[in-house]
């Protein structure tokens, strides 16, 4: 029985990141489960804007959050081209960056938790004007604090690596909405400000999602200690 468990162990860590990729296919298609988690993408995505903005040299006025998992981050100032390639971008990167630093180790991941939270708690306070946004904020906000308040650090580094895989997934979806014809969102305006189709651009930020998510795949082959 002991080997029986031992087994079972070393194969769910062995094919860890495959079940997490397993389980979030599977969320993303339960509806209310999975709406949570396209508000944290979204979340990811508008606050990359607004940090695009800060470090070129604008400012964040507002940031929105819908139901429906799109949000739209007002800002004055900065690189235009930058803070419209990084939502997208930025995303991606953040789904990459909350994997691959909890896979480091357990405080790791309880430090991150916590510093997460601290960003999000930031945008509340200084980008946040309507109610609906508060309450999607909060929901986001919960998602991370409960994580933070696990009892075991080892069940905290395998959520936090779910949420990066989840927020990876959507970040892969995401940009494929913007092929609807009509011309809005950060595609059609990288479009306009450098002549280059939003096609490209939305190929460019699939490229990138298929490329972390491989890159991780590889990686959870050799994980970190």
């Amino acid at each position: 029985m002991p080997n029986i468990q031992k087994s079972s162990v070393g194969f769910l860590n062995k094919h860890q990141f495959w079940l997490f990729i397993i389980a979030a296919i599977i969320f993303i298609q339960i509806p209310i489960i999975s709406v949570p988690f396209k508000w944290l993408e979204s979340y990811f995505h508008e606050i990359s804007h607004g940090l695009a903005a800060l470090i070129t040299g604008g400012s964040v006025v507002q940031i929105e959050l819908f139901p429906n998992g799109a949000g739209l981050c007002t800002t004055r100032g900065g690189f235009t081209l930058l803070i419209s390639f990084m939502g997208y971008a930025g995303a991606i990167m953040w789904g990459y960056l909350i994997y691959s630093i909890a896979s480091i180790n357990q405080k790791v991941a309880k430090i991150v938790t916590g510093l997460i939270i601290a960003l999000i708690v930031c945008s509340l306070i200084f980008w946040v004007r309507d109610l609906l946004t508060l309450f999607i904020l909060l929901v986001v906000l919960g998602i991370f604090f409960l994580q933070f308040k696990l009892p075991k650090l080892g069940y905290l580094q395998k959520l936090l690596k779910f949420t990066g895989i989840m927020v990876l997934l959507n970040s892969l979806l995401s940009p494929l909405y913007l092929l609807d014809g009509r011309s809005l969102g950060d595609g059609a305006r990288l479009a306009e400000i450098t002549f280059i189709p939003e096609l490209i651009w939305v190929i460019i930020w699939s490229v990138m999602a298929i490329l972390s998510l491989f890159t991780l795949s590889k990686r959870s082959k050799f994980p970190l200690r």
